[in-house]
């Protein structure tokens, strides 16, 4: 008899400590999708800016001021949708939403996709930036598919790679979904 009582009283902590971490993960996700986009824009753009900067400076002449680049007298603005703030929202919320996945390893997974996207987001910039200085004709139809497939190609593709590097096994959304239907007297 202590046994089955033991044993309950487990699988209770297992559910309470389940349930907190969905509860913090999601207050964590919903107070930062409406605080957090300010946030992503304010430290991703400065990160985007001025490494394509760099890079373009080894090549052309260039000059930066706020968020317009200047090479060979042409205009470059970084706008918001070239820093791709969604696309970083899009990971955290992939990331947030993926449960039992330990804080450390979390993290990781966080600062690895984040890093990734930047990477990709400024080698797209920069060879955006070829395109249009040297006027090639493929510039704009480049610019589109990037815009309309290319980013969310990346998103996904970042996000399983990301999964497969730091072998999660839970599904976001559909996972936390999943546990609190069969715990629920819905399924009874």
């Amino acid at each position: 008899m202590g046994k089955k009582r033991s044993s309950k009283k487990i699988d209770y902590v297992k559910k309470d400590r389940y349930l907190w971490g969905l509860f913090i993960r999601y207050l964590i996700l919903v107070v930062f999708c409406m605080l957090g986009v300010k946030i992503i824009y304010a430290i991703f753009t400065t990160l985007t800016i001025y490494p394509v900067y760099f890079i373009l400076k080894q090549f052309f002449s260039v000059s930066l001021i706020g968020s317009f680049l200047f090479v060979n007298n042409l205009p470059i603005e970084i706008i918001g949708p070239c820093v791709a703030g969604s696309a970083y929202l899009l990971l955290l919320i992939l990331n947030l939403s993926t449960p039992n996945i330990a804080i450390a390893r979390r993290i990781g997974m966080f600062f690895f996709s984040f890093s990734f996207l930047l990477l990709i987001n400024i080698l797209r910039i920069v060879l955006l930036s070829f395109l249009f200085i040297s006027g090639n004709s493929f510039f704009n139809i480049a610019h589109l598919l990037f815009w309309y497939i290319g980013s969310v190609i990346f998103v996904v593709g970042i996000w399983f790679l990301t999964v497969k590097i730091f072998r999660g096994k839970e599904i976001p959304f559909y996972s936390d979904i999943k546990y609190l239907f069969n715990g629920s007297k819905l399924k009874h």
